[in-house]
């Protein structure tokens, strides 16, 4: 039998955090998958911790703490009757600590092979890139790869998976695994993707270039030079659209790609990954 894949979903038991739940079971429908459903919660005082020596921070902090339990209880329940699949499980963590480090906890107990959350939390701003909960997780999961479902995304079979890089960087079979799995799960054709800032790319790209080719060897895969017109978010954009792309892939690089990205003024309001997944492959 396969071995079993863990695959963490934070949840804050709103809607966007639902669609991500959902598309992973999706994704994931024919391996055999232990789901980590995870809430965090802190107290609603912020210093209670430092208050809970008096009845009223002790008597805040359990509220909390059964809401977020009885939150996952019933999540769980809910998975379990409407179309429950036998190759799934679930397992609840409900902590008093702050997500990421809760994260990087369960990661080192088990093998995770994925991190899937919602684009945006509570707040749900459109315009917003990536909510502040998301950004902290792609940050602080350096072993994890993270899959990040917008909130109008609901799950197709990746028939065309986009993979955005500069090749400034050597690619390693582990990194790339994730992407590799998913391709050959769905014979997703991959679309390379690289946006020419210099007119022809150095020794070191080019060489970086065909290691890639090397381990897209048993997929489909093109590869797309674009010409660079003032916006990355843009040129990205345009491409998704064009290509018709059901999910982005990045290595997500220290001052790489990724950062510059979420540097980008409210990526001048381009809200490029509004229906779509991206797949963060940590370095």
């Amino acid at each position: 039998p396969m071995e079993c894949k863990h695959v963490i979903v934070p949840t804050d038991f709103s809607e966007t955090a639902d669609r991500a739940l959902e598309y992973a079971r999706a994704l994931f429908r024919s391996d055999s998958c232990s789901f980590h459903l995870l809430n965090t919660y802190t107290p609603a005082i912020s210093h209670s911790r430092f208050m809970a020596t008096s009845l009223h921070g002790s008597v805040m902090e359990e509220n909390v703490q059964t809401a977020s339990e009885q939150g996952l209880q019933e999540l769980v329940d809910s998975l379990l009757t409407k179309n429950a699949n036998p190759l799934h499980t679930f397992k609840t963590i409900s902590s008093f600590n702050i997500l990421t480090e809760e994260i990087c906890n369960i990661s080192e107990v088990n093998e995770i092979r994925l991190v899937v959350t919602g684009t945006t939390g509570k707040s749900g701003l459109k315009e917003v890139f990536l909510g502040s909960n998301t950004v902290r997780i792609l940050n602080s999961a350096q072993e994890c790869p993270v899959l990040t479902i917008p909130p109008e995304a609901n799950f197709t079979p990746p028939k065309q998976i986009a993979f955005i890089t500069d090749y400034k960087r050597n690619f390693s079979a582990a990194v790339l695994q994730p992407l590799l799995d998913i391709a050959s799960t769905y014979g997703s054709k991959i679309r390379v993707m690289h946006i020419k800032e210099e007119q022809e790319l150095n020794k070191h790209q080019q060489s970086n270039k065909s290691i890639l080719e090397e381990y897209l060897s048993k997929l489909t895969y093109t590869i797309h030079e674009m010409p660079y017109y003032g916006s990355k978010a843009k040129v990205i954009q345009h491409f998704l659209e064009d290509m018709e792309v059901d999910m982005v892939s990045l290595v997500h690089y220290k001052h790489g790609f990724l950062e510059e990205l979420l540097r980008e003024p409210v990526i001048k309001k381009v809200i490029f990954h509004a229906q779509v997944p991206m797949l963060v492959l940590p370095e």
